[in-house]
């Protein structure tokens, strides 16, 4: 089947001549209000007690509420301050061309990933992600090298540089665009000293506007066209001209565009209202940010993190919802709040991986660590931990309503203490540096919390 873009001359147009509104009115009197309709019209409840549901009605009165909902509200242009709106006929026939599946990475690395159902016996694909973390430039490689050589791992992401040879960068200065370019040479670099050249690479996280971002796109060092680019929409539902410049030139060079969404739980939105969003984000994906597939991560506006029980929820609602309705390819991305090298990141990452596997994602994308605001506190440890314990949710055929059991029990292990979660240690502190290899105190905690999910009853294979 055709994949994106779908009619990109509309697109850019409507942003230009939709209905106009201030976004403080976009926000309070069009998409605030019709939240609130469609949550009580479809009688939309957020069940403390079955965070991994299995009411699939419910799954499909999310899908029904975000399609009402999107329908209703569409993208606001920030730039142009207009609505970019469709019809119910544009989206179905968008969602109706859609891709069934995409590659990432070339040769012996390159992988494909696809839509998968609930309960899909079917393995996700595996992103192994330090996010957004900052790292000092002596560090990007032996963390990227880190992160490359889990075996797990389909594809990877990077961290992001503050300075480079002793300058700072700064957005929307010439440093960006050299910050950005020696991202992308450094990745490139880590991934032909791990062994894995055409191992895909979601670039670059130093390059936050699109002129950076233009600047990486070179085959030879730079960006190719199976790593992976994201175009971002603003929450909640919004987007700006230099985002969508972002996605022109990717299209138009080739590249493999993709969307970042972050609906945010606490800001217009309870856990209900948050889903909804969720869904509707991957409409907008599809049709405002011409994704072939999306990278989604709800966050607690409180404490920057997924792994909260509503945000579990949240998960587990927007992947049901989208598994049973849609062939949207979406990877879960994980934020949790403890730090590397405690009990409590692990529980989370497994209670993540665990939820969202099961829901039907395509992609564990896994896992911010430290809520991901703090300098160098990530490893690919908390990566392995989720995509293990969601690969072997999945490989045992695990049910939702086991996987309700085993994350309530990890709840007990950890929910407690989010509001004084643990910062854990260092990149430097829990790796040794020039190996690329975990301590021997993080395998020690590392095999004793697989002990504990094997006697909640998680299948592990090694």
């Amino acid at each position: 089947m055709p994949a994106p873009p779908w009619r990109i001359n509309e697109v850019l147009e409507r942003a230009e001549t939709g209905p106009i509104c201030t976004e403080k009115e976009f926000d309070t009197k069009i998409l605030f209000p019709n939240l609130k309709r469609v949550i009580k019209e479809y009688d939309i409840r957020f069940d403390p007690e079955q965070i991994v549901f299995s009411d699939d009605s419910l799954a499909d009165d999310l899908w029904k509420a975000a399609w009402d909902f999107y329908l209703s509200v569409g993208t606001y242009c920030t730039s142009t301050y207009r609505r970019i709106l469709f019809s119910e006929e544009e989206i179905k026939e968008a969602m109706f061309s859609m891709r069934n599946e995409i590659t990432v990475g070339e040769g012996q690395d390159s992988r494909k990933w696809s839509p998968r159902k609930v309960e899909d016996t079917k393995p996700p694909g595996c992103l192994f992600t330090p996010v957004g973390v900052r790292c000092s430039e002596d560090l990007f490689i032996p963390i990227e090298m880190a992160y490359i050589k889990e075996p797990l791992a389909d594809a990877v992401s990077s961290p992001i540089l503050e300075e480079i040879e002793g300058m700072p960068l700064k957005t929307g200065a010439p440093s960006e665009t050299q910050g950005g370019m020696v991202h992308a040479m450094l990745a490139r670099e880590a991934a032909k000293r791990a062994g894995r050249p055409g191992i895909a690479i979601v670039l670059t996280g130093t390059a936050l506007q699109a002129a950076a971002q233009i600047a990486t796109s070179e085959q030879e060092w730079g960006a190719r066209k199976t790593d992976i680019r994201l175009v971002s929409i603003i929450s909640e539902l919004k987007i700006d001209n230099d985002l969508l410049t972002k996605m022109l030139h990717f299209h138009q060079n080739g590249h493999l565009c993709g969307t970042l969404t972050s609906p945010m739980l606490g800001a217009y939105a309870g856990a209900e209202g948050t889903a909804i969003i969720g869904v509707a984000s991957h409409i907008q994906g599809l049709m405002v940010n011409q994704g072939y597939f999306t990278c989604y991560f709800p966050i607690d506006k409180i404490y920057f993190c997924n792994t909260m029980r509503e945000m579990l929820w949240v998960v587990s609602g927007t992947y049901q919802a989208i598994a049973r309705n849609s062939k949207f390819i979406s990877g879960s991305n994980g934020f949790a709040v403890a730090g590397p090298c405690t009990d409590m990141v692990l529980y989370e990452a497994a209670a993540h991986g665990i939820t969202s596997a099961v829901s039907g994602t395509s992609i564990l994308w896994e896992i911010a660590t430290a809520s991901n605001k703090h300098k160098e506190r990530t490893t690919p440890m908390e990566a392995r931990f989720a995509c293990e314990s969601g690969l072997s949710a999945v490989e045992s055929r695990m049910k939702r309503e086991d996987a309700n059991e085993i994350v309530k029990e990890l709840l007990k292990k950890y929910e407690h203490r989010i509001k004084d979660a643990p910062l854990g240690k260092t990149f430097r502190e829990c790796y040794d540096v020039e190996r690329k290899k975990p301590t021997q105190e993080y395998l020690d905690l590392y095999r004793k919390i697989k002990n504990e999910l094997r006697d909640l009853g998680v299948e592990y294979r090694y």
